[in-house]
């Protein structure tokens, strides 16, 4: 059989399929950005282009409380969900065999498949069965734990794809094993550390259902500041916060992926 019999791409209707996906998908994300711009306070009404509703964003003092929250807890849990993917990835790929290694790296990836209300609730219930009344840094211990997975995911793609050549000619060289870690291993796992890095922030940054479970009084971050807006009504100013998240999000993720594929 040709491989042009074998092209997805010449399955019937795939294109029209695919194309409704993608705009059921991505229009609404348009359609915010274009209202962030309503010169109006109307939602759904177009009255103008105007910048308006930006410049109140910059100057409105809970929305920077909640966003220095939102950036503070992110690059906490990142730094310490990278640093434990990191060494997860390491074991997991360059460390020796032992039993139940399949086991532990699917219990790694467990909460990418677990839902996240479920991760959030069992996350409070544990937080209140400690009696853990932290602040931020309730939602910093749980952000961690959540975005483990998602850091260790390129970071361990990274490991794979990566020519042992140069850790054994350091290791034939008489390197120990901290000194071809420190000069070879990590210096070529650095756009993969990156790229998982990049990604846990963007995932904490945007994360809502956990952080709505353990925040506590005065521990308001971004998303839940949007949802209280949301719950008084949709409004330009709304969609203006909502268009700088998405901004923020799509500028990380990009970056991971470049980032992911550099050699």
């Amino acid at each position: 059989m040709s491989n042009k019999n074998n092209d997805i791409r010449h399955i019937p209707g795939l294109g029209v399929i695919s194309l409704l996906f993608f705009t059921y998908l991505y229009a609404p994300l348009v359609i915010l950005v274009i209202f962030s711009f309503n010169e109006t306070r109307s939602a759904t009404i177009w009255g103008g282009f105007s910048t308006e509703w930006y410049a109140k964003v910059f100057v409105n003092d809970d929305i920077q409380r909640a966003a220095i929250n939102s950036l503070l807890i992110a690059a906490i849990a990142t730094v310490f969900a990278t640093t434990i993917a990191t060494m997860a990835a390491l074991a997991m790929a360059r460390g020796s065999a032992f039993r139940g290694k399949p086991a532990a790296n699917s219990i790694l990836m467990l909460p990418l498949m677990v839902p996240e209300i479920v991760t959030a609730v069992a996350t409070l219930s544990f937080f209140s069965f400690l009696g853990l009344s932290l602040g931020l840094g309730n939602i910093i211990i749980a952000h961690t734990v959540f975005c483990i997975p998602f850091a260790y995911l390129p970071i361990r793609a990274r490991l794979q794809g990566m020519d042992t050549t140069l850790e054994q000619a350091a290791r034939d060289l008489y390197a120990d094993r901290w000194a071809t870690m420190r000069h070879i291993t990590l210096p070529l796992l650095a756009p993969g550390i990156l790229a998982g890095g990049m990604l846990a922030f963007v995932i904490s940054i945007d994360d809502f259902i956990i952080t709505l479970m353990v925040a506590e009084p005065g521990s308001t971050t971004l998303p839940l500041y949007i949802y209280g807006l949301v719950r008084i009504g949709i409004t330009p100013e709304v969609n203006a916060v909502s268009s700088i998240m998405l901004g923020i999000s799509i500028l990380f993720v990009t970056l991971s992926y470049v980032i992911g594929q550099r050699r």
